[in-house]
């Protein structure tokens, strides 16, 4: 029986770009019958807390049971250690979970959102999800360029989304910028700060987003356990932000958004100091050596204060993926988010990147070849 075209689903859901997922290392191993290197998805490749890991293992024999569908005792944590009340904490399934979420509660038709081009393609599916108006504003040297995302707010406005540090660019803008924007932003206006790599920044004057937290304003900081807990694949992801807000996103979300062994290993991994400091020693130690090998093979990339290198190659950047895939690595193709002629690598191991190095320079465009 043949289906009725497009099944009644609404126009502004049919021309939504989907999100594109990384290609799953398994699959392509058995494509390739080889070994392959995963660095295109921004994980650490350290792996997972070890206490994490030993929590979720005790947390699984009480599987049976629904879990805590208000994560109380990870609120609980994350409130000592931001020094902010519990009810100003949410709990995502990863924090993509809370960027959907602010658009569902803020955004409908007649209504629209600002972010940027060449920034995380979910804030774009988010706003048109909704049937609200996506308003994109151009990136300044790779960053966000808070002035004109400013000048690009409509009186139907009613969220803006912004990261820091940037992805796929790696990019950041300093605690002092953020603030003399977000004065300039009207009251009614919903920022979502996304800060899902902020662990990695060591840059001074960063952030002081929790204090626009504590001073009541209507914003709402995103981070999650993904990346430098090592926590990706159990989904787990926070917000801060005003409760009244909160309370609103409460009702429109799914009754156990985050498993009982999800909740049980973010909260070990939380105080899992020797982890972190391990994983930070490792990512630095890797964005050097990536940067370093590099500008020796004269590749042109953005540089980096996150876990991934935004690398210019000169050519057709899906061309370049498919040919360093077939060597085993894989890394990101950028096109689909902007940046035709660019690749996104992560940080991997000493070993991983020293292979990306390696296949980078057997297989980039000749045209790239000595220069700088």
């Amino acid at each position: 029986m043949k289906n009725a075209p497009h099944n009644g689903i609404p126009q502004y859901i049919r021309e939504i770009d989907p999100y594109i997922p990384g290609k799953p290392i398994e699959e392509v191993e058995r494509e390739l019958g080889m070994r392959a290197v995963k660095l295109a998805s921004n994980e650490n490749p350290l792996g997972p807390s070890p206490m994490g890991v030993a929590a979720a293992k005790k947390a699984f024999s009480e599987a049976h049971r629904y879990p805590d569908g208000g994560s109380y005792y990870l609120r609980e944590a994350l409130a000592k250690r931001l020094d902010v009340p519990q009810e100003n904490i949410i709990i995502g399934s990863g924090s993509t979970d809370l960027i959907h979420l602010a658009a569902s509660a803020l955004l409908g038709p007649g209504e629209s959102a600002v972010t940027s081009e060449g920034s995380f393609p979910l804030y774009y599916i988010a706003i048109e999800k909704m049937g609200a108006k996506l308003i994109l504003v151009p990136l300044r040297e790779y960053g966000f360029d808070l002035n004109a995302i400013l000048r690009a707010i409509e009186p139907e406005t009613k969220v803006i989304y912004v990261a820091n540090p940037n992805n796929p660019t790696g990019t950041v803008f300093n605690a002092n910028a953020f603030e003399e924007f977000f004065a300039q932003v009207p009251e009614g206006i919903l920022v979502v700060l996304d800060e899902a790599y902020y662990e990695y920044v060591s840059m001074p004057n960063y952030s002081r987003s929790l204090d626009v937290v504590r001073a009541g304003r209507n914003i709402l900081v995103l981070r999650t356990f993904s990346k430098v807990y090592g926590l990706a694949g159990l989904r787990v992801g926070y917000g801060i932000g005003p409760t009244a807000l909160l309370h609103e996103i409460d009702k429109i979300r799914l009754p156990f958004p985050v498993s009982g062994v999800a909740q049980a290993a973010a909260l070990a991994a939380l105080d899992d100091a020797e982890h972190v400091r391990k994983s930070l020693e490792a990512n630095r130690q890797g964005l050097t050596q990536l940067e370093s090998g590099m500008r020796a093979l004269g590749v042109k990339f953005v540089p980096s204060v996150a876990n991934f290198i935004l690398v210019e190659v000169g050519g057709d950047g899906d061309a370049l993926a498919q040919e360093m895939l077939k060597l085993g690595v894989i890394v990101r193709p950028m096109a689909w988010m902007g940046f035709p002629n660019a690749v996104r690598v992560s940080v991997g191991t000493e070993e991983e990147n020293e292979k990306f190095l390696r296949v980078l320079s057997d297989v980039r465009a000749p045209a790239e070849r000595g220069t700088g």
